[in-house]
């Protein structure tokens, strides 16, 4: 069980984090797209800290599961918490592959593959702009307004 509040944001919280949003964030995150190879901001991102949703604020990964996986989009081998990822089969484009969405908003993060180092065999390949970074000590972002544990540091 998780500390984190997964309850999926209401319709009106949904459109007033969805303003933010970007274009291209709005493309991956609500139409499911995929932002090019080796252009996100997170590639080389060598900070410690962890990697949360951008819509709605969800803490994902943790950077220490992060590894440089060759394939241009930022890569980690297991979840901060497996409650926090949603695995949904996906069969566009003409192959079967696990679509990572955000269990809380729902918001598209980006594939799963079983190609990736141990402990656990996993590539979870995420498009940088389904993410958000905090630095380690710094206070996990509350943007539903739900308190604890958002709000503290991880």
């Amino acid at each position: 069980m998780t500390a984190f509040d997964l309850t999926p944001p209401t319709a009106t919280q949904r459109d007033d984090l969805a303003a933010d949003l970007t274009p291209d964030e709005r493309r991956v995150l609500l139409e499911h797209g995929t932002e090019a190879a080796f252009c996100g901001v997170f590639l080389d991102n060598k900070r410690d800290g962890a990697y949360t949703c951008r819509l709605c604020g969800l803490p994902l990964f943790r950077s220490s599961a992060k590894f440089d996986s060759g394939t241009g989009w930022p890569s980690f081998f297991q979840p901060l918490d497996p409650a926090h990822i949603r695995r949904v089969r996906d069969t566009s484009y003409g192959m079967v592959r696990e679509e990572e969405v955000c269990a809380r908003c729902g918001s598209h993060l980006g594939h799963v593959f079983p190609d990736g180092p141990p402990p656990t065999g996993e590539r979870h390949c995420l498009n940088s702009v389904s993410l958000a970074f905090t630095d380690t000590g710094v206070a996990l972002p509350d943007k539903l307004g739900r308190g604890a544990p958002e709000g503290r540091a991880l």
